[in-house]
């Protein structure tokens, strides 16, 4: 018998050890031979404090984040790069603690590392998820090369407000492309295989709300309700899940009340439990202690405590997991088993990256040599720049400009402006390293282009960290602007933010061309009414004067590396722009937030001129430039809009078609958007939902049919039942170039 039970058992044993991953009994096994303190120091996140290659740190401060590191009690590091310094400190992680786990380095490779893509919100226009796609690829494979294993990478916040500054971080207003982007971009990030030495971890952030913060005040308060949340914000970070995201970061807000890194809910229930999700999540930086200034936590250890049990993994910053903690965990307070689970989460990411097998992979100086900036890397952000442009105003076909036999008067200092178009968060990407307008329009030799600065827009040195000097006084170089624009065949003015003007903080309440841009474009416009406006800026401007005015507006954004060479091709038409707008343009700021999938009032408005109905009585209600809008060199009609059935259940699909033509005379490319409307349902519905897109190229005089499925997967929303499900009842379709488009199609749906 006693045979019997021993054989047993180590058949269970055995079967117990074929059911479990090697990657399990690995954690498992390194997990056991943990201390307390070495758990919670792999839940320690620290910025980089001293140059690893100089000196020995000095200071009390420095001296004891060094102690921590050599005894194990650091997981992770942000803000280190470089090969050299990453290779001095894991060196450190490895060979001088007693277990040897490696260190993950972080850092904000946002829109690329030393090469520089366009802005995210720029990319986002491009509705091209391939490039997107390869855009990450491009920053992931610098980023390895300069020694760094995870990026604060993908800002998925779905944004409303053109006020709050990150709108330059995500892809703007709709849940439907934000999630299809978050998807590129994380597979841009991680690649096939996170093993790979050239991809890095990715992090969805910021979860959640943290777009929807009040008067688009940055680090704000979010009011949102259970069906915004789960209709409109949480989708695009479920699918990041989907597609194998390895981190999340929570934010800054308050979600029902409660600080997002003191969220269960959120973190424990939704992200780990109903989602699955097996990776970890960090803080946003400092945010565990900033549940105090909330009043949430009474103090920092109060803080730790809610943060561990809420189910924040690493403490980005703050330090009080390092230092309040293990008391917690020895009263009780924190359960041992939440803890473990902390740290297998932050475990499997470092061995999904290979870090066990090669704590310094991503430690190859010839790589970081021959990869940095290449020639490469360089062309790939340039097709992806021109691809983001979106044209919002052609009148007379000023555009495209001729290539011979022109005198053009360029006029901003924006248009001399090496470092503007790299945008806020440009990773290790140079000052002043940018191709400026100025530099991509003299590369066309068969014209003549005077430069003139006009006015300042700025003065003085700009940075992350200190607000941008706007000149509101100096009015020097309007005459000789004007006098440039007197004597030449057509005037390109670069107007719109320097870079360090949209971002993290930069939260504004106007929304105009900042300084004295829109008077000196006025004053130009005196003078010659063959303006082409280049706007370079970071998030919707309120343009209303120059729409009405200017007969050529081109939405440029901050483009990156590539900027001047991506403008003046298309300028030039070179490239015909086929960008897309992802965020609503205001007519001025009383109207923000705008949106185009608003839900309808009791009153709705149909008319300026009524009274009594949800409307303002100075200016209309639309956008000036709604969400997908975007023009081309040519013209595309839209015809011949059917259904394939009026009647489906949920275990069928119909299909919707139209035909797209070219009408005009270039060869373009189109953005065809398929809407859908659910007309009642067991809550207020919106007008139009994003369900679908397809990017088309036609030959001028060609046409082409688009299909488009629809099937129960795009009718489903989180009922007042507090689930993913649809509701029979009457559908429209519409398929047009934006989302104004107006003609449709009904079915209905019977479950």
């Amino acid at each position: 018998m006693r045979k019997l039970i021993t054989l047993l058992l180590s058949t269970l044993l055995i079967v117990s050890c074929v059911n479990k991953s090697e990657k399990e009994i690995f954690i498992n096994d390194l997990l056991s031979q943990m201390t307390l303190d070495e758990k919670i120091g792999q839940m320690n996140q620290y910025n980089g404090f001293w140059d690893a290659t100089g000196p020995m740190p000095e200071g009390e401060y420095q001296k004891n984040r060094y102690t921590h590191l050599k005894n194990g009690l650091v997981g992770s590091m942000l803000n280190v790069t470089g090969v050299d310094k990453v290779r001095a400190l894991q060196k450190i992680a490895v060979e001088q603690t007693r277990l040897g786990i490696p260190l993950i380095f972080a850092f904000d490779v946002i829109h690329g590392y030393q090469t520089i893509s366009p802005i995210p919100l720029a990319e986002s226009s491009s509705w091209d998820l391939e490039a997107i796609e390869k855009s990450a690829r491009v920053a992931a494979i610098e980023a390895s090369a300069a020694g760094l294993n995870w990026t604060f990478a993908p800002m998925v916040d779905i944004s409303r407000d053109a006020r709050w500054g990150r709108v330059m971080e995500g892809a703007g207003e709709d849940p439907f492309l934000g999630s299809l982007i978050a998807k590129a971009r994380v597979k841009g990030f991680q690649g096939n295989d996170l093993s790979d030495y050239n991809t890095i971890a990715a992090c969805a952030k910021h979860f959640a709300s943290y777009g929807f913060a009040e008067a688009g005040r940055d680090y704000n308060t979010a009011d949102t309700n259970e069906y915004t949340l789960f209709n409109t914000i949480l989708p695009p970070f479920k699918a990041a899940v989907d597609a194998g995201v390895s981190t999340f970061m929570n934010s800054f807000n308050t979600v029902d009340e409660i600080p997002a890194t003191g969220s269960s809910f959120l973190q424990r229930d939704i992200l780990k439990g109903e989602w699955g999700f097996d990776g970890f999540v960090v803080s946003d930086w400092g945010s565990i202690g900033e549940m105090i200034p909330h009043g949430y936590a009474r103090d920092g250890a109060h803080a730790a405590e809610i943060a561990a049990n809420a189910g924040s993994d690493m403490d980005m910053e703050s330090s009080l997991y390092i230092r309040k903690l293990d008391e917690f965990v020895t009263s009780g307070k924190v359960d041992i088993s939440l803890i473990d689970d902390a740290v297998k989460r932050i475990l499997g990411v470092k061995y999904d990256l290979g870090l066990f097998d090669d704590p310094y992979k991503y430690c190859n100086e010839e790589r970081e040599k021959n990869i940095l900036g290449s020639k490469e890397n360089q062309n790939a952000v340039l097709e992806i720049a021109k691809k983001s442009i979106v044209l919002l105003k052609n009148e007379n076909q000023l555009l495209p400009l001729k290539k011979k036999n022109q005198t053009i008067a360029l006029i901003g200092q924006l248009a001399n402006d090496k470092n503007s178009a790299i945008g806020n968060w440009r990773g290790r990407g140079a000052s002043n390293s940018a191709v400026s307008v100025l530099e991509g329009l003299n590369s066309y030799k068969e014209n003549k282009v005077i430069y003139t600065n006009g006015v300042d827009l700025y003065y003085g040195e700009t940075n992350f960290f200190t607000r941008v000097n706007i000149n509101y006084t100096d009015r020097t170089g309007f005459n000789q602007a004007k006098l440039a624009a007197k004597s030449s065949d057509v005037v390109v003015m670069v107007l719109g933010e320097e870079g360090y003007q949209t971002g993290e903080g930069r939260s504004r309440t106007n929304l105009l061309l900042p300084g004295l841009q829109q008077e000196l474009l006025k004053e130009v416009y005196k003078v010659n009414k063959n303006v082409v406006l280049v706007l370079v800026n970071g998030r919707p401007l309120n343009i209303s004067w120059a729409d009405e005015n200017i007969p050529a507006i081109v939405e440029a954004w901050q483009l990156g590396s590539q900027a001047g060479n991506a403008i003046a091709q298309v300028l030039y038409g070179d490239y015909n722009p086929s960008g897309k707008l992802t965020m609503s343009f205001p007519r001025n700021i009383g109207q923000v937030p705008i949106y185009y999938n608003y839900k309808n009032t009791g009153r709705p408005s149909t008319s300026f001129k009524q009274v009594t109905t949800s409307a303002y009585s100075d200016v209309e209600n639309s956008p000036l430039y709604p969400f997908g809008y975007g023009l081309s060199y040519t013209n595309f009609n839209y015809s011949d809009l059917t259904l394939s059935s009026e009647k489906m259940n949920n275990k069928q699909s119909i299909i919707a078609s139209v035909t797209l033509t070219n009408s005009g005379e270039y060869k373009g490319k189109e953005v065809v958007q398929l809407y859908i409307r659910d007309l009642y349902g067991s809550l207020s519905r919106p007008l139009k939902e994003l369900k679908g897109f397809e990017m088309v190229e036609l030959e001028p005089g060609e046409s082409k049919t688009i299909d488009f499925t629809i099937d129960n997967s795009l009718l489903k929303y989180y009922t007042a039942n507090k689930k993913w499900e649809s509701e029979s009842g009457d559908f429209y379709v519409y398929i047009g170039g934006d989302s104004y488009v107006d003609s449709f199609k009904k079915f209905e749906l019977i479950n």
